[in-house]
């Protein structure tokens, strides 16, 4: 497999605070990595700044090879990276479909794809955003994050808040997008569901690695042990 995403050593700072230290992260071409931690882990801070919109104190981050360090979020999203944000962020006067027409950019890509990933949503494209469940809007934030047709796509805490049996119903489709050629990194809280999803799993702790190994070969103390620093 090829590195499609490399970081390495990537300090980050809000303000006087650090909130990472050091991170490596390799992720390869059409694998699934998970990255899990604790509140305050720097888990978000992590994706943030690989989509552009923090920018670290020190460390690179390459893409496909290029250095991206210096560019910012709108020169990346072209390359390939779209981010699923912690609370899906869409816009609440809008509909559905015009929530996913945004993510198209200046593309003509039409939500086809999305509607079969996600067919419920069918019957609300025409639904105003701020009308929609959590889970509905989870799957319009997904989907608008698709619509760029990413290399790579970031997900920020797909399950915040939402009830297991939905939380489920989002989880499934990732075989799906990753089987049409998309490498997911996605940050979750939920262990046994980052465990089921990813191929890889790294544990953050206070801003630093404290865990990598393959999702299927680590053990849930070694989890435990790397989740909470005992």
């Amino acid at each position: 497999m090829t590195a499609l995403l490399t970081v390495e050593d990537l300090d980050v700072r809000y303000g006087d605070a650090q909130a990472l230290f050091g991170v490596d992260v390799t992720v390869e071409a059409g694998e699934t990595l998970a990255v899990i931690g604790a509140n305050g882990a720097g888990k978000s801070t992590l994706l943030k700044t690989i989509a552009g919109l923090l920018r670290p104190g020190r460390g690179r981050i390459r893409f496909d090879g290029r250095d991206i360090t210096g560019l910012p979020a709108h020169r990346r999203a072209p390359l390939g990276i779209a981010l699923v944000p912690e609370g899906r962020r869409l816009f609440p006067s809008l509909t559905v479909e015009e929530n996913l027409l945004i993510g198209a950019g200046l593309a003509k890509a039409r939500p086809d794809r999305i509607y079969e990933l996600f067919p419920h949503l069918v019957a609300l494209r025409r639904r105003g955003a701020g009308l929609l469940s959590g889970g509905e809007q989870q799957a319009v934030a997904i989907g608008r994050a698709l619509m760029s047709d990413p290399r790579l796509l970031l997900l920020d805490e797909v399950s915040l808040g939402l009830a297991p049996i939905v939380v489920k119903q989002l989880y499934a489709v990732l075989p799906a997008i990753t089987a049409a050629g998309t490498t997911v990194l996605l940050v979750e809280q939920d262990v046994n569901q980052a465990l089921a999803a990813a191929d890889r799993v790294q544990c953050l702790l206070e801003g630093r690695v404290a865990l990598e190994a393959a999702a299927g070969d680590v053990s849930r103390a070694a989890v435990t042990r790397a989740y909470f620093g005992v």
